[in-house]
């Protein structure tokens, strides 16, 4: 297949999560494989609700596994409450306007503005809100809501980086261990299954509204 979105040419990414981990589990192997074909690339990674201080440690953990290889990387955690984003939109939008001021990234991974988490959801809405302009994908997040839908863009992924993605989440978040969604066999099977779908072994999918190439 031939792929629209030439990873190369991408110098600027932000990484936008609202909590700890979800950067991780919905792009992580897409940003390490963008890493292995432009070691040059900058990122600005942004963790919301980071108001624990263990799960921010995680996060920290997380971001810096994930972004090995890379240019320059900022980690941003940021203390919102978790789950009480959606009542703390005067803030966030003001964090973002500020985000808009500070870095002016070439593609964007954000949450799928379908996501039933109300955090998700605003994240999403105002990733859209705040960079019109810009290449925006939207990531998934595997969970109990059950609302996995049919995205329409597809990182092929080789199985092998797929395996050190989940290992490295699963070193990295420790407090979450005890969910019962939260295993090796659930990511790998959702990763497994994008796979099928976009016809590549294995492969992370996203939301996109624009393809600009």
């Amino acid at each position: 297949m031939i792929s629209l979105l030439e990873m190369r040419r991408v110098s600027r990414l932000l990484c936008l999560g609202a909590h700890p981990d979800d950067i991780e589990l919905g792009a992580g192997g897409s940003i390490m494989r963008l890493i292995e074909m432009n070691p040059a690339v900058q990122i600005r990674w942004v963790v919301f609700c980071g108001a624990d201080p263990g799960r921010a440690g995680e996060a920290r953990t997380g971001a810096a596994l994930f972004t090995v290889g890379a240019d320059r990387v900022e980690v941003e955690i940021d203390s919102f409450r978790d789950a009480f984003l959606p009542w703390q939109g005067e803030q966030l939008k003001q964090r973002f306007e500020a985000l808009k001021r500070e870095f002016e990234p070439d593609l964007i991974f954000t949450h799928h503005g379908g996501d039933r988490h109300q955090d998700h959801r605003l994240v999403s809405q105002l990733t859209w809100n705040t960079w019109r302009d810009r290449q925006i994908l939207e990531y998934e997040i595997l969970k109990w809501d059950g609302d996995l839908g049919q995205p329409n863009v597809f990182i092929a992924l080789d199985e092998s980086l797929c395996r050190h993605k989940v290992k490295q989440v699963l070193d990295a978040y420790a407090s979450q261990r005890t969910r019962h969604w939260f295993s090796e066999d659930a990511f790998l099977a959702l990763l497994r299954l994008r796979g099928v779908e976009c016809n590549a072994g294995h492969a992370e999918a996203f939301y996109a509204r624009k393809i600009v190439w």
